[in-house]
């Protein structure tokens, strides 16, 4: 699989890289660990060999499955986050959410304090089983603490040979230039943002994404397939249980599932002309998007993992690329 280079670090990366959200059994409801890990090695055999986790899916399961995945498997890289706490009641308040598996109340905070980023670094390596994280990204800004204590304290996690690379996700313009001057002052490049994008996100490419362009920060792009809605298993019919964080998602109501329903019948055409799926024909417009380096594709089985790694080698024209575009546009976040 094609390997990008991330911002201006040494660190590569796959152009798919897996990504672990599910893992924690949030979202679909559930987490079946052994397939999971299945689908993971799955996913490096094929070329996947970074992993996307954090310590907030599924409160440390999700690191903790990856963890045991990647033992025994130093080719793969794994990322992760800081910065989205359920276990202390200060910060931001964020949302309030239920534990995954016992079903207690909680209240999720952002927390991006330098003692708190520090002691989240430390428990994640725990739960990997590694000693050095590959890349570390600040989940969501914290409005309570400056940006320029957290990357001092990153800067000193990167020094301290604890991590390889610094990056931040869901960050705007603004914060990405503090967070970036920060790290340059330390000799430290900001290596990624992790922004959400796909034909029905596209609201980066007005501002965020030129940025990180024009000065060396990879874009890793989460939910490149709008949670589904761009695979064509979602359609207007289907009914989602209890539980499952669709049922109450306004891309997922019926009306807009007819909508993206239509908008998928054009783009098979393009896929049928690759002989590839919906799915991997979503990822590889992200791919050719200018500055992106890869995209994040969660996988539930083994053959999902391989499907989503079978995107990098979709070539799409300057015409697929505009026509699917036009397609979905309007279809869910503005340009």
């Amino acid at each position: 699989m094609e390997q990008r280079k991330l911002g201006e670090t040494g660190l590569e990366l796959p152009v798919v890289v897996f990504g672990a959200w599910a893992i924690g059994g949030w979202w679909w409801g559930g987490s079946d660990d052994e397939r999971a890990i299945d689908a993971i090695h799955a996913g490096i055999d094929a070329g996947i060999t970074a992993i996307d986790t954090a310590p907030m899916y599924g409160c440390g399961h999700s690191e903790r499955v990856v963890g045991r995945a990647v033992d025994g498997r130093p080719e793969a890289a794994v990322l992760t986050k800081v910065g989205l706490r359920w276990d202390v009641d200060e910060g931001a308040f964020f949302f309030d959410t239920r534990h995954p598996e016992t079903g207690q109340p909680l209240r999720v905070m952002r927390n991006l304090r330098p003692e708190r980023v520090i002691e989240e670094v430390e428990r994640s390596c725990e739960r990997l089983g590694r000693d050095v994280v590959d890349l570390v990204q600040c989940h969501w800004p914290d409005p309570s603490t400056p940006v320029e204590e957290t990357m001092s304290a990153l800067a000193d996690l990167v020094h301290a040979g604890r991590v390889r690379a610094v990056g931040v996700s869901n960050f705007d313009v603004p914060l990405l230039e503090r967070a970036q001057a920060t790290l340059a002052a330390r000799g430290i490049a900001l290596a990624s943002n992790q922004p959400r994008y796909s034909l029905l996100d596209r609201g980066i490419e007005s501002a965020v994404l030129p940025w990180c362009h024009r000065h060396g920060v990879g874009p890793l792009a989460y939910s490149p397939l709008g949670q589904g809605l761009l695979t064509g298993k979602a359609p207007p019919e289907r009914v989602f249980p209890e539980g499952d964080g669709r049922r109450d998602h306004p891309l997922f109501t019926v009306d807009s599932r007819r909508a993206i329903a239509a908008a998928n019948a054009r783009a098979r055409a393009i896929a049928e002309e690759h002989d590839c799926t919906l799915a991997q024909l979503a990822l590889a417009w992200c791919l050719h998007q200018p500055g992106v380096t890869a995209v994040l594709a969660g996988a539930r089985s083994g053959a999902q993992a391989m499907d989503n790694a079978g995107a990098a080698g979709v070539s799409l024209s300057v015409g697929e690329i505009a026509s699917l575009a036009a397609a979905f546009e309007g279809l869910g976040s503005p340009v």
